[in-house]
């Protein structure tokens, strides 16, 4: 492998983010976003970092993915970062649902294609768009090893006591219904972070993560490994969201299909659109939220009180699940900028050594930080994630030791 460069895809139903890393460093040579791929407002906006480069947005048409990928790949050229760059040793893509089989980063071939589209059942939304893309990019870099990780890879390592839904194993078994969790390079990433902010060893350490944006999950790794996560066979179990109900009795769907007369499809739409923090008060952006708390409204306050209560019922949880806690970590759109919500998950937990110092966590701050008083029993953490490098480095790892 001659090259150092990795390209990061994440291909979503009518949107491409791309960043081009270089792993010598780790450091980002550009990033981008093409969304509204198929309608006539297409929109791409393209960030060279390099050398001081000034941001390029262009509108207009962008009929496909493939459409798409070539003009990523034209701007990245302005730049001299091309795709037929011999410094681009491998392109690394994010996909979604790896069911059980795929449980670290995997050179993509025809038989790990026709296992992405196999598991389409399971993640209708997503492995599509992801195999779209890859396709695409196999297309313009047919010579470039491609390597796909995987979101439920991280969390493989449950036991199947957690991993196990309580119905019947025959049913289970060939439906392949069971707890996969996502999020998994964000709670890989965000573990070993705080591991780090601990001047520990990711093997010493046992973390909760509370990976808390429009999507949110909670994991409990033990030394380095995920032995729990919230999120089940979708993204629809576990925290209340954004737009998502999380965790629900089951036979309230029932009740919606048979006394409401309501569809599947409408019920999905509802659980999966139009529920959690959207369905609670009519806005799902926590900023938003907490300015209507302050101002008094009640809508907004019982949408805050159940979003809290649900949390802090995982962080009980998964207290118990690991009996010993060395750190909660705060991460994503929420977890990192949100301090009313940190301060509120925590709170009355002082029993099981958890706190916050209200100074330092009304700090901002893109940097991994504790925000827990000093010498606090469990060190209460905020650190960005980051996703992108994460699915850099495993691919660059793999291919490298191909």
């Amino acid at each position: 492998m001659t090259g150092t460069r990795v390209l990061v895809l994440n291909s979503g139903s009518s949107s491409v983010k791309y960043q081009l890393l270089d792993m010598r460093d780790s450091s980002r040579l550009a990033v981008g976003l093409v969304e509204r791929i198929g309608e006539e407002t297409s929109r791409l906006k393209h960030t060279p970092l390099a050398n001081g480069g000034q941001a390029r947005e262009q509108t207009g048409p962008i009929a496909d993915h493939e459409a798409a990928l070539k003009a990523v790949a034209e701007e990245l050229g302005k730049d001299g970062l091309g795709l037929d760059s011999p410094e681009l040793a491998a392109i690394g893509h994010r996909v979604v649902h790896g069911g059980k089989q795929f449980t670290e980063p995997t050179v993509i071939d025809e038989r790990v294609l026709a296992e992405i589209e196999r598991l389409i059942p399971v993640a209708p939304l997503h492995n599509p768009a992801n195999l779209t893309g890859i396709r695409t990019a196999q297309a313009l870099r047919p010579d470039l090893p491609q390597v796909a990780v995987f979101d439920t890879a991280f969390h493989t390592t449950m036991p199947e006591s957690a991993a196990r839904y309580a119905i019947d194993v025959e049913t289970a078994d060939e439906h392949r219904i069971r707890r996969y969790g996502f999020h998994g390079t964000s709670h890989a990433y965000v573990s070993r972070a705080t591991a780090k902010l601990l001047g520990r060893a990711p093997e010493e350490v046992n973390v909760i993560v509370l990976h808390l944006g429009n999507g949110a999950s909670a994991s409990a790794v033990r030394a380095g490994r995920c032995v729990d996560t919230s999120m089940g066979l979708t993204p629809l179990e576990g925290l209340v969201m954004g737009t998502r109900s999380g965790d629900l009795d089951p036979a309230v769907i029932f009740h919606l299909a048979r006394v409401g007369g309501m569809s599947m499809d409408e019920i999905d739409t509802l659980l999966n659109k139009k529920s959690g923090l959207i369905g609670l008060c009519g806005d799902n952006d926590m900023r938003e939220i907490r300015r209507r708390v302050d101002e008094g409204d009640e809508r907004a306050r019982l949408a805050f009180d159940i979003y809290i209560h649900r949390l802090r019922k995982y962080i009980g949880a998964y207290y118990a699940v690991l009996g010993r806690v060395d750190a909660i970590a705060f991460t994503a759109g929420v977890g990192e900028n949100a301090a009313p919500v940190r301060e509120a998950a925590v709170a009355g937990l002082e029993g099981l050594g958890m706190a916050v110092d209200a100074e330092r966590n009304s700090v901002r701050s893109d940097e991994a930080r504790l925000v827990s008083p000093e010498g606090a029993r469990v060190a209460v953490a905020v650190v960005p994630t980051d996703e992108e490098l994460e699915i850099a480095t495993q691919t660059y790892a793999l291919v490298g030791s191909l």
